[in-house]
């Protein structure tokens, strides 16, 4: 166990998110997950097409199968598994009372399914492909990781018009011909 105390001088997390907005509102969500030390685990690009390794269509499928975790996603639009990161839109449905759906009798503290909230889904995602990255590290020889898949925390990026969710679906499809200029792009 670890024993070191916390120094809010050395320890301070400070968050990316938009200060005061409530991300479980409907909208669009740009989202970006990127690997930790940015270790290429997903597949890899050739001629300008990514390949997925076993990995990578893991990490694909848990994503589409976030429509079946979370009652608060009207779509999962444009995505991109990349070999260290993963790129994708989410159109969230709205907020249901205190925040999450509700059951039965109206209490908030019964829920259907998960709380919908991009904080909430991304870290499921994160935990889930996670878990079952680990099991296939040890049944299938799957590349080791150092101490986590996922970097801490995620970038997001609230999408407000037509014209910036053209340009953000656009890099998201055109991500892996431009790969060896990608700010990802590790060697």
């Amino acid at each position: 166990m670890n024993n070191v105390k916390y120094n809010p001088d050395r320890h301070h997390r400070q968050s990316i998110r938009l200060r005061g907005y409530d991300y479980s509102k409907v909208g669009l969500y740009f989202v970006t997950i990127c690997t930790q030390h940015r270790q290429p685990l997903f597949g890899s690009i050739t001629n300008g097409n990514m390949i997925l390794n076993d990995a990578g269509c893991m990490v694909e499928m848990q994503w589409r199968e976030l429509l079946i975790r979370f009652d608060g996603i009207a779509r999962l639009h444009e995505y991109i598994v990349m070999p260290n990161h993963f790129h994708g839109i989410i159109e969230m449905e709205g907020a249901y009372p205190c925040g999450r759906p509700l059951v039965q009798d109206d209490k908030c503290d019964q829920l259907s399914k998960t709380t919908s909230h991009i904080g909430n889904i991304i870290g499921a995602f994160k935990s889930i492909t996670t878990s079952k990255y680990i099991q296939n590290v040890k049944k299938n020889d799957w590349k080791p990781f150092e101490q986590r898949i996922w970097q801490r925390n995620y970038y997001e990026h609230i999408i407000r018009d037509e014209l910036a969710y053209l340009h953000i679906a656009n890099y998201i499809q055109t991500n892996p011909e431009r790969w060896i200029d990608d700010c990802y792009h590790f060697n």
